[in-house]
């Protein structure tokens, strides 16, 4: 895990390393063990690298790596991890290639030089990467399947600048051009990213390359060339002919291999536990694991909150007493919080939806205290099995259009008497049999949400407002829903906000549901594993039953890292911080001077909490 940085000149300006120094200083946190400088012999193309030592920690590992295979050379700056490195390994050892090394990076360069751009479809990884291919005067550059690792760039008739990171490009005096419209979208009804345009940022100037999206940049020519390199393979009918035993078996065989594949390491290796379903079944396959082959189970890392309604202490502990695993817990304050928020600020880069993401911050702060530097955590389950309670009315939808009436008044049943408040209504109906409409409604109503925010000049909202951002895909099926969430909207939000907390303490978190053959899989089977008897995740829960404790298995309420986000807004501190804020957004233009007076309803807690935090972050990144 790492920083990379790269230039490219594309006239008589001449690379310097002044600049890819101040790129890599701007990202030191990212890669605390080393870093290196490669400028190549025109001086027209130059790469900086910061490393985190992780697989191979010895000298010969350090990048930028170059590689030579017959007349072929090539330099390489890589952040992330190839969990399949030792199997690629071994087929290109047959195939003739020879290594020097025991790292990830060097196979990487050999898969390159044996298949150039197919060689993608080969990773099992989280990664972004450039290489300099000497022989063809070209960049690639790429982005892995779902987009864990970051890379940003800004392009103009003069040069190429990409990073890891976006302050990377603020140090070398790229400006910063706040997109309005994005943060219109934030400050009305909380989006962190445009669903319609992958590439957009809240910079106007700067691009992010989309998860799965690589780059072919021929420099002689100035050609810039962006492409789409992976699509999941849904197939409905693969698995029709098997039977629910062979499937729950193979899903768990399949994330079984994730997991294990994702303790590959050099330096320790821990997990976050939250309690739930997810980070728990991912110490239960450890546990499984480390009896198997003998090793000592990782050390976990949690957040409590003792005296909150939503603390999950009792949780983790039936998690801890099942396997008797080390255990270290952080419980962040509303003084924490306010002495952080700067860093936090700094770090994130661009604005994020709530006060959980300083818990995961101080979550892997907890982890560098401990030296652990891996980390094993749950994230994409819910996107890829439904794991939210939204996700309840698609599915029922899905069971009208296909007239499976009883199964739906089961499931209705079913899911009432688990969750309460859940309701079935019209609107479900009309989604069914009118799914054109109903997307027209959900976006006229947000377009309504967004116009009634009084608290934001009309100058601003109508110069800004962009319903590109809020129209909303036709949604059908679940799976409709759940590919919308986890590969166009939703998934990559809360992957940036993982990869910004846990490189801000120099840590390395690992996805084991993100593996692309489990997720296909996962897509292309029927609702009912993924939904059934009115729980969610059912496929999970069924890997999970002779597992992880009942209690664990069967939990209805679902919580994460939530903190008492509304008694820590009440805090004078953070009222002053919101007021500057406020101060900032009227300032520039953004809000009314009345906003500096102005409550929201208090007895509309969860929204009014979601407003101040919007204006709170939204003031602090302009």
């Amino acid at each position: 895990m790492c920083a990379i940085a790269g230039i490219v000149s594309l006239n008589t300006q001449l690379v310097e390393k002044n600049n890819l120094q101040l790129m890599a200083n701007a990202m030191q946190h990212r890669g605390i063990d080393g870093e290196g400088f490669w400028i190549n012999n025109s001086k027209t193309v130059g790469f900086a690298h910061k490393r985190l030592s992780v697989i191979d920690l010895s000298e010969n590992a350090a990048q930028p790596m170059h590689y030579s295979f017959n007349s072929n050379q090539y330099t390489i700056i890589f952040n992330g991890e190839i969990y399949n490195y030792i199997e690629l390994k071994e087929d290109l050892q047959k195939k003739g290639y020879a290594f020097k090394t025991n790292s990830d990076t060097e196979v990487l360069l050999a898969l390159y030089d044996c298949y150039k751009e197919k060689f993608l479809q080969y990773l099992d990884g989280m990664f972004a990467f450039a290489i300099w291919n000497k022989q063809e005067q070209k960049l690639f550059i790429a982005r892995d399947r779902f987009g864990e690792k970051p890379l940003y760039y800004f392009q103009d008739k003069e040069q190429l600048i990409f990073a890891s990171e976006m302050k990377a490009l603020w140090n070398i005096g790229i400006e910063k051009q706040m997109n309005h419209h994005l943060l219109l979208a934030y400050l009305s009804v909380g989006f962190v990213s445009n669903p319609s345009n992958a590439s957009e940022t809240f910079y106007t100037n700067i691009k992010k390359l989309p998860a799965a999206h690589a780059i072919i940049f021929g420099v002689q020519k100035n050609d810039l060339f962006i492409y789409k390199y992976w699509e999941p393979e849904i197939n409905y009918s693969k698995y029709a002919s098997w039977s629910e035993e062979k499937i729950i078996e193979y899903f768990h065989s399949l994330f079984k291999q994730s997991v294990q594949r994702r303790l590959r390491s050099d330096v320790a290796v821990g997990t976050c536990l939250s309690g739930g379903l997810d980070s728990s079944s991912i110490v239960a396959i450890i546990n499984e694991l480390s009896v198997k082959n003998n090793f000592q189970q990782p050390k976990t890392f949690s957040a409590v909150f003792p005296g909150f309604e939503k603390d999950e202490t009792k949780f983790i502990n039936l998690v801890l007493k099942n396997f008797n695993v080390g255990s270290f817990t952080e419980t962040p304050t509303a003084q924490d919080f306010i002495d952080d928020f700067e860093k936090l600020i700094y770090y994130q880069e661009e604005p994020f939806q709530s006060s959980s993401i300083y818990v995961q911050y101080k979550i892997y702060e907890l982890a560098k205290k401990h030296n652990v530097t891996v980390l094993l955590d749950g994230q994409g389950a819910d996107e890829i099995l439904a794991g939210y309670i939204k996700y309840y009315h698609w599915y029922w939808q899905e069971l009208l259009r296909k007239f499976q009436l009883t199964t739906l008044r089961n499931e209705i049943d079913a899911t009432k008497k688990n969750y309460h408040q859940i309701e079935w209504n019209y609107k479900n109906y009309l989604a069914a049999f009118l799914p054109n409409l109903a997307s027209k409604k959900l976006s006229s109503s947000l377009k309504n949400q967004i116009n009634n925010h009084s608290f934001l000049t009309n100058d601003f909202i109508h110069s800004s407002f962009d319903r590109n951002i809020i129209e909303k895909p036709v949604i059908k099926y679940l799976n409709d829903i759940l590919y919308y969430n986890t590969f166009q909207f939703g998934l990559e939000d809360l992957l940036r906000y993982a990869d910004r907390n846990s490189m801000a303490h120099g840590r390395e978190v690992r996805l084991p549901f993100l593996q692309h053959e489990l997720v296909e899989f996962i897509f292309s089977l029927p609702s009912n594993y993924k939904i059934k008897d009115g729980f969610t995740k059912h496929i999970l829960r069924k890997i999970m039953v002779d597992e992880l404790p009942p209690k664990i298995v069967w939990r209805k309420d679902k919580i994460g890292y939530e903190p008492p986000q509304h008694q820590w807004m009440q805090q004078n501190a953070v009222k002053d911080l919101m007021q500057e804020a406020k101060q900032k957004l009227i300032t520039n233009g953004i809000a009314k001077k009345e906003l500096l007076n102005m409550q929201f309803n208090p007895s509309a807690a969860h929204e009014s909490n979601n407003y101040s935090w919007w204006l709170l972050c939204g003031g602090n990144f302009l």
